[in-house]
């Protein structure tokens, strides 16, 4: 824990002060800062370094980018102290809205690429989707089962589903998708799937509803990946289940760009950490595929039960 004497005096200068309130909540890579803040790299990253040396800041690497965020052992006074100092500096009010842009404005980018690819988004490849990872998760469902669909997109993976379970529950953030997904169960025959439009960290689905979860190929789309894996053990039944199917961690920065990525997989580590902190039991995490063609992107497969109280 950083020393309160050190603290408070990285903190008496009021855009550092400015800084770790943006922090305190989001993680933003330098880039993201100076969109909020309207200053330069070179002043922003000698006060985050100050911040950091201060023990107030940390950093990590994801891709190309250096993100940053405020330490988690920071202390809850210290915190206290840095919200109530917020009413005495006129630019934070701007600040938080230029922070809530910035995270819609991930979001709108995710949205735009899946809208732009609804239709022939299960002709094109995307990485991770294997059919052995599927058949590996597929293999664990006892039906007749209520099941959620977290980020379905088009629907394929869904359709699988259906043909076994009770009730298929599909929610997907892009308007597009949902509707051609739809459409598509329509055609097929499907009276058991139902798509919404929602989001991973609030999807529409009552709570304590649903015996089995997935979260396929979508968690690494998630602002807070937490927050989606917590919103999923909400909507479980006690006893019920919850499979995630992401890649692992890796490198491949254009990701990002081609898929619309916000995180560059997961390590196993993180995806165990997850589930356990939103209150799985039994977490398992493995692997289940490692693709033959560069970058060689890996699959794994976490699962954890909900607790029966």
């Amino acid at each position: 824990m950083a020393s309160i004497v050190k603290s408070l005096r990285a903190l008496s200068d009021p855009l550092r002060l400015r800084l770790v309130l943006l922090l305190r909540h989001e993680e933003l890579s330098v880039a993201e800062i100076q969109e909020a803040l309207g200053m330069g790299q070179s002043r922003i990253s000698t006060h985050l370094g100050q911040l950091k040396q201060a023990g107030l800041v940390e950093d990590r690497r994801s891709g190309k980018n250096i993100l940053y965020r405020l330490v988690p052992d920071v202390h809850p006074q210290l915190v206290q102290l840095l919200e109530d100092s917020a009413v005495e500096i006129p630019e934070t009010g701007q600040d938080a809205q230029a922070l809530a842009l910035i995270l819609r404005n991930r979001l709108d980018k995710t949205r735009a690429y899946f809208d732009e690819l609804a239709g022939r988004f299960g002709r094109q490849y995307v990485p991770g989707r294997s059919w052995k990872a599927l058949a590996e998760s597929l293999l664990m469902l006892v039906p007749p089962m209520v099941i959620a669909d977290l980020g379905a997109g088009e629907g394929t993976f869904t359709q699988l589903l259906a043909r076994r379970a009770k009730q298929v529950i599909a929610i997907d953030s892009s308007p597009k998708m949902v509707e051609f997904a739809s459409d598509l169960a329509r055609k097929n025959g499907l009276t058991n799937v139902e798509f919404r439009l929602g989001d991973l960290e609030s999807p529409p689905i009552e709570a304590s509803s649903c015996d089995l979860a997935f979260l396929s190929q979508s968690l690494h789309h998630a602002l807070h990946p937490q927050k989606a894996v917590e919103a999923a053990h909400g909507l479980l039944k006690p006893g019920g289940r919850l499979v995630i199917l992401d890649l692992k961690r890796h490198t491949f920065e254009e990701a990002k760009e081609l898929y619309a990525d916000i995180w560059l997989g997961f390590a196993e580590v993180e995806l165990d950490g997850f589930l356990r902190q939103a209150g799985f039991r039994d977490v398992q995490v493995f692997s289940v595929h490692r693709e033959s063609e560069p970058p060689y992107f890996e699959t794994l497969l976490a699962v954890g039960e909900k607790s029966v109280p």
